[in-house]
């Protein structure tokens, strides 16, 4: 099965120009978007665009090489249920993920009611897809404060995970968040926001 980041890896020129597409929005991992998504409107599957692609959606334009999704539990099952080998295969038996098996890109599911980060129970949890996202060019993507809210506590909470507090940064400097954008975070993380707002300012 053909696997993206092999590619990226191994063919530079290739890669190249994967990068330079993906800033045109005509990458194979946009191209995957807007097929996974497509496809969950049909299944009537609430989701959110998460990750790399929903920092591109909100400004922060950068290459990524995978598509997130936030679903619910309900919503995975049926992906799974009505997706796996139908142009979708798991990128192992059991794996809650699944590659696109025409453009080899992987789809990574976040699941409402798990925890960013470390994944241990914190007061910021993936939220429900439907009351956290907004919708543009037929596409739902995570909400501005959702998406930092959980950078936030993914940084904070994960050694492994500090560009979360980086992309924050970046977020905060490009799209000049006011102070009090803080008051649409959940105090659990209001503190370290404004503590990257300062570092930026």
């Amino acid at each position: 099965m053909l696997i993206y980041e092999q590619l990226l890896d191994h063919q530079l020129q290739w890669a190249l120009q994967e990068g330079s597409m993906h800033f045109e929005e005509k990458s194979a991992v946009h191209l995957t978007l807007r097929k996974i998504t497509s496809r969950l409107d049909e299944l009537k599957i609430p989701y959110a665009v998460a990750g790399g692609m929903a920092l591109f959606f909100h400004g922060l334009r950068r290459f990524t090489e995978d598509v997130d999704i936030l679903v619910t539990k309900k919503g995975l099952e049926q992906i799974h249920h009505d997706l796996e080998g139908r142009g979708y295969l798991p990128l192992f038996s059991g794996s809650k993920n699944l590659r696109d098996t025409e453009s080899g890109v992987r789809v990574e599911f976040l699941v409402t009611g798990d925890f960013p980060g470390d994944g241990m129970p914190k007061p910021v949890a993936f939220p429900d897809p439907g009351a956290s996202s907004v919708e543009r060019d037929g596409v739902r993507w995570l909400n501005l404060p959702s998406l930092i809210e959980l950078k936030i506590a993914s940084g904070m909470t994960d050694p492994g995970r500090l560009k979360d507090l980086a992309d924050v940064q970046e977020l905060i400097r490009l799209l000049q968040l006011p102070a009090d954008f803080a008051k649409q975070l959940q105090p659990f993380v209001q503190e370290k926001y404004a503590e990257l707002r300062d570092s930026v300012s």
